[in-house]
């Protein structure tokens, strides 16, 4: 499918590491997974994500590394 032409509307999710990705809103969220409240087109949604997921690390890592550095 040309991207131009996709009009599905996308949530944003994200899992327990903090990560995050987009899932087509008229399938379930896998398990693990949680919406975020964001929903729109696909470019909309990536956009967000590239906004809010500023480290992408996963938590367990971030963790990790800030006790090593105490």
């Amino acid at each position: 499918m040309d991207e131009d032409e996709d009009r599905t509307i996308y949530a944003v999710v994200v899992n327990h590491e903090e990560q995050y990705s987009i899932w087509p809103t008229y399938r379930e969220i896998p398990p693990g997974w949680t919406a975020v409240g964001k929903e729109g087109p696909k470019a909309a949604c990536l956009s967000y994500i590239e906004e809010v997921w500023t480290d992408m690390r996963p938590l367990s890592l971030r963790k990790k590394m800030e006790e090593q550095g105490r």
